[in-house]
């Protein structure tokens, strides 16, 4: 297992306090530059845009902020910010109005009586934990779909009453609950075989359960109470429809799944990440998608489909973040997992793994592609201290995961052949070509000395 250092970074200000999903990154003002958002425990919501250490945007929002998203919630065609407190209030922003101006040194300042500016507040149920804005159904809309530390899942989408598709009028309404076996750790959406999506939610002992969709259905579930069709012209033959009905819609909207025949600990927490990308695939591929899971006491797992395992492995670490990131540029997102104690493990479809220390413990961790330097998105990997420190290491990239060896990547090299043709060397002559490089490289005046003579 190779070990990373990675020296790029820069140190944000930061006071408060935060609950780990308190933060993400996303292009809140719509400019396709990424930034990054945090909310803390007092209410306040941070956006920062760039190596700044300074707050880009501040808002205020009510109550203690438990999770944070950018997407386009309300179905607009851009990106609007969303922060949920622990109280049940539920914020949306529109970072990209012309609210903003820009000041002398020419960054962004905030307009008198802006900071206080909330676009929409609705109170929706409370204590939210986890937090996801995706489409969960596959009818190309986004829905907003919130974890609660009561086991409960619920399913949220914008109901827009507004004429003007630029303004924003409306409200949230509820599509579905559901009601887990175990604590809701993180939500994410993974394809299916066919290519619809499907809805993932973690479950404690590295377990999940995909959450299922009534709604998408022609026969939709039926309440206990709900009236059936007009069409029955008497009591016992409308009985005998509600009968019917039922026993045809489907029995369960909770599927569980366990991940091995191993038994885990029932109380371990497991983190989980979906729609992981993979090189050469297109959006025609007709295979599942590759999910990632983690646990509290170590273990990582990559997952195709339901119930095939491609790896798995085990870390003498506390993971309590799971986050997916394509650091070789090939378009194939690697698994990135972090330890409270900072030791951050990347790893590869082909279980090759690297790692990274941070010098500190870290309380919230995000990774992604952020707007940092040079004007343009960058993989990135963000901590956040118990120290009140926000540290973003920048242009996190690597030529490969594999490791290999000087020889094997000369001998891809034409003028590195051409070199030992003129030397009269085989290329497969290792011991001749080794001692070669070794005298080129550790002795390179005696080369010099040889040759004068």
């Amino acid at each position: 297992m190779r070990s990373l250092s990675y020296v790029q970074r820069a140190v944000l200000e930061f006071s408060g306090s935060l609950f780990p999903r308190a933060i993400c990154l996303g292009d809140v003002n719509n400019d396709t530059l990424n930034e990054l958002v945090v909310g803390d425990t007092s209410g306040k919501l941070y956006v920062y845009k760039s190596d700044e250490s300074k707050p880009w945007v501040t808002r205020s929002c009510t109550g203690m902020l438990t999770c944070v998203g950018v997407g386009d919630v309300c179905n607009k065609g851009k990106n609007f910010v969303v922060a949920v407190s622990a109280e049940g209030w539920f914020h949306l922003f529109d970072l990209s109005l012309p609210s903003l101006k820009l000041d002398a040194s020419g960054s962004h300042e905030l307009l008198l009586g802006d900071e206080q500016k909330v676009m929409f507040m609705q109170h929706i149920p409370a204590n939210t934990k986890v937090m996801l804005i995706n489409d969960i159904d596959g009818d190309g809309q986004c829905e907003l779909v919130l974890g609660y530390t009561d086991r409960v899942v619920r399913a949220f989408r914008w109901e827009d009453s507004s004429e003007n598709s630029e303004h924003i009028s409306g409200q949230l309404v509820l599509l579905k609950k559901w009601l887990l076996e175990g604590q809701v750790d993180s939500l994410s959406v993974n394809p299916s075989p066919d290519g619809t999506p499907e809805l993932m939610v973690s479950q404690p002992g590295c377990a999940y359960a995909i959450l299922l969709c009534p709604w998408k259905h022609t026969q939709p579930y039926l309440a206990e109470d709900e009236v059936p069709s007009a069409a029955c012209s008497d009591i016992k033959s409308q009985v005998s429809a509600v009968k019917l009905m039922k026993r045809e819609a489907p029995v369960r909207d909770v599927v569980l799944h366990q991940t091995s025949g191993r038994i885990h600990n029932k109380n371990v927490s497991t983190h989980l990440i979906g729609n992981i990308g993979q090189a050469g695939s297109g959006a025609g591929d007709c295979k599942s998608g590759l999910f990632a899971m983690c646990t509290l006491d170590g273990t990582l797992k990559l997952m195709q489909g339901t119930d095939e395992l491609l790896w798995s492995m085990k870390v003498d670490h506390q993971l309590f973040a799971l986050e997916k990131l394509d650091v070789t540029g090939n378009g194939q997102e690697e698994v990135v997992a972090c330890a409270w104690d900072g030791q951050t493990y990347i790893i590869d479809h082909n279980r090759t793994v690297v790692r990274f220390q941070v010098d500190e413990n870290v309380n919230a961790f995000c990774a992604g592609l952020y707007a940092c330097k040079g004007g343009q998105n960058s993989p990135c990997l963000i901590y956040v201290s118990f120290n009140h420190k926000i540290y973003i290491y920048w242009d996190v990239k690597l030529e490969r995961m594999e490791s290999t060896n000087l020889v094997k990547i000369l001998e891809t090299n034409q003028a590195y052949r051409d070199l030992l043709k003129q030397l009269n060397v085989g290329i497969d002559d290792i011991s001749v070509v080794s001692a070669l490089l070794h005298q080129t490289l550790y002795f390179p005046e005696r080369e010099e000395q040889d040759a004068s003579a």
